[in-house]
């Protein structure tokens, strides 16, 4: 009888060590999940800190004293770079040329290249060549591409000048980066031939993805071919295009190495960014605290953008991007 129950009771008093050893083991292998998701994540976390968040308090920071660069800021200057800012007529233009290259790029060099892609998303021969070609430009350096449209609109004998002369159309050559009146509209012709090719490989990734059955269909159905873009490539193509006019404005909003290699924000500020503007009062005129005023201003704009954005446009495409890894988990 003794020796029967003896077992049970080994086997009751292993049970009751058991789920201890189970709860530790538990904690111990959360544990180690922990560390190694912060071990990972540390390089990159200790990066952001000193490349990107520090820089931005301290240029906060700077921003209101009076600072040449030399030293720390001790020239407490409280709000008066921030008061300067609305009454500098540079800084004012600024804002205004920065509105009108988000306005060109959304309403000429997107649709653009969304026509672009559309045309290269069809069967034609040598596609391939053509996707490459258009796509190079942005390949290329915004310093390279600076140099090289320097010299093609150099004013009386670059290669714009030339070709126009050759077809009797000289009148319409001339100032170029140099004219106050043509530079915003040259300086834009140089940003489309260097973005557009970007943005039309997005827009032809996000064609491609469009399921061919559903365009069948609508052919079956007696769709024309504008009837079947507009109802059924367009809203699927719809989070690509969202994506593409965020990176367009962030990118119109943020523009310098291009302007300053080609005009250096000339003739008369004529072509200046924030930027640039940044560049000129911190590197040229010493005059660190109202150029950080300037950054600050300029990262205030598209952090204040980028949130309303995604607050409001690409709402919709997060959620169904987190329904569907949900979908996936279960």
């Amino acid at each position: 009888m003794t020796s029967t129950f003896l077992p049970d009771r080994r086997t009751g008093s292993a049970a009751g060590r058991t789920a201890p050893d189970a709860a530790g083991g538990r904690t111990r292998r959360r544990a180690l999940h922990w560390l190694t998701a912060v071990g990972f994540q540390l390089p990159a976390l200790l990066l952001f800190t000193g490349l990107v968040l520090l820089p931005v308090l301290f240029a906060l920071y700077a921003a209101f004293f009076r600072w040449g660069g030399f030293g720390m800021p001790s020239d407490y200057a409280g709000g008066d770079n921030f008061t300067r800012l609305f009454e500098d007529p540079v800084f004012l233009g600024d804002l205004w040329r920065c509105l009108v290259l988000v306005v060109l790029s959304l309403a000429l060099q997107l649709p653009f290249a969304l026509a672009m892609a559309v045309l290269l998303n069809q069967r034609l021969r040598g596609r391939a060549v053509y996707r490459t070609l258009f796509f190079a430009p942005y390949v290329l350096s915004e310093a390279i591409t600076g140099v090289l449209f320097g010299m093609v609109f150099a004013p009386g004998d670059g290669l714009a000048d030339h070709v126009l002369g050759a077809v009797g159309l000289d009148g319409l050559g001339g100032e170029w980066f140099a004219g106050p009146s043509s530079v915003m509209a040259t300086l834009f012709l140089v940003m489309t031939w260097k973005y557009f090719g970007f943005h039309m490989m997005l827009h032809l990734a996000g064609l491609q993805a469009v399921p061919a059955e559903l365009t069948e269909a609508a052919l079956i159905d007696g769709a024309g071919p504008w009837q079947r873009f507009r109802n059924v490539t367009l809203p699927l193509l719809a989070p690509t295009l969202r994506i593409s006019v965020f990176l367009s404005v962030i990118g119109s909003i943020q523009l310098f190495d291009l302007v300053w290699v080609v005009t250096q924000g000339g003739p008369d500020h004529h072509s200046e960014t924030m930027a640039v503007t940044v560049f000129q009062y911190g590197f040229k005129r010493y005059q660190v605290g109202y150029a950080s005023a300037i950054s600050v201003v300029m990262f205030g704009i598209c952090l204040v953008f980028a949130l309303a954005y995604q607050r409001f446009v690409l709402r919709r495409d997060l959620e169904g991007a987190t329904t569907t890894m949900r979908g996936a988990g279960t």
